[in-house]
């Protein structure tokens, strides 16, 4: 269960996931105007009168660029880093339900005044009221139906950090392979296992994150699987997977020097075919807050 003031899972803000969204809502909405307009009393949708019908279009494109416009500017506001929580995300789409059923109203009346639909004496709060009900049927339920489906899809895949230092077994464990980085899917099977001596960073690519490793020859490979940067961040916190960019989680235990530039610092690693990562302000704290600790190089 969810608190207020929680912040929202970065699946329900991602832009697959808000599109995806959108797409649905416009559909659900479609069915079920197909299905209420014969049976309901309360609009004026019409799909048999030529100009009726117009209008109905007219207004189902403008609600939708109307959404488009709103979703965007959620999906900015929720890359820029802003902490976006639960009551602000319910709120938004509140809003957004608020807005069409005014739209809804605006439309009505100026529908009336031209002829084209019959207000039958009705007032703007009481058609606003009406629309409201509509509203919250073709809008809500698709949002919430669609959380619910991205919630469930986040854990198609597991990273996780494990200590094999509290293992029994007959062979002797070095220090450095006691940790290791493992990955499952939602099935639970075991997918990618690797020493965290081994796992150099991680690099968030939209919905998905790409795992940069060296094998036991050395050499430079990658795995991807969906799965959302600030996870990772949460699940491996207290070790050396520090988060130093948007972009970026890093294990420290392969950086061999910071570097203070001009823009601010970065991190090198020790491989020379990866450039040297970027540390945003954002981050900058536990970055140095870590070599601090560990007394290593800063130039």
């Amino acid at each position: 269960m969810f608190a207020w003031n929680d912040k929202v899972p970065g699946y329900l803000l991602g832009k697959v996931e808000i599109t995806m969204t959108v797409v649905f809502t416009a559909l659900f909405s479609v069915v079920l105007l197909l299905v209420s307009v014969p049976f309901s009393h309360n609009v004026w949708f019409e799909l048999a009168d030529s100009e009726a019908f117009g209008f109905t279009v007219l207004f189902f494109f403008i609600a939708l660029l109307v959404v488009c416009l709103s979703k965007r500017l959620l999906y900015g506001v929720g890359r820029s880093g802003a902490a976006i929580t639960y009551f602000h995300y319910i709120l938004w789409n509140l809003g957004e339900i608020a807005l069409v059923c005014l739209l809804y109203t605006m439309f009505t009346v100026e529908g009336d005044r031209f002829g084209i639909l019959d207000l039958r004496e009705q007032t703007f709060e009481v058609i606003f009221l009406s629309s409201l009900v509509y509203c919250l049927m073709s809008m809500a339920v698709p949002y919430t139906l669609s959380a619910m489906y991205f919630a469930l899809n986040d854990r198609d895949n597991t990273i996780r950090l494990m200590n094999y230092g509290s293992v029994v077994t007959d062979e002797v464990i070095q220090p450095r392979e006691e940790r290791k980085i493992t990955l499952f899917d939602n099935s639970g099977n075991l997918k990618l296992s690797l020493n965290l001596s081994s796992l150099l960073y991680i690099e968030s690519d939209d919905n998905y994150i790409k795992v940069w490793y060296v094998d036991s020859h050395s050499t430079l490979k990658q795995y991807m699987l969906r799965c959302k940067l600030k996870t990772i961040e949460e699940s491996f916190a207290g070790s050396p997977l520090i988060r130093c960019h948007r972009k970026y989680i890093v294990n420290m235990e392969r950086v061999i020097t910071l570097k203070k530039e001009k823009d601010g610092y970065e991190v090198e690693l020790d491989n020379d075919t990866i450039q040297q990562i970027p540390v945003t302000k954002t981050y900058e704290e536990n970055v140095l807050a870590y070599f601090n600790s560990s007394a290593r190089n800063i130039n």
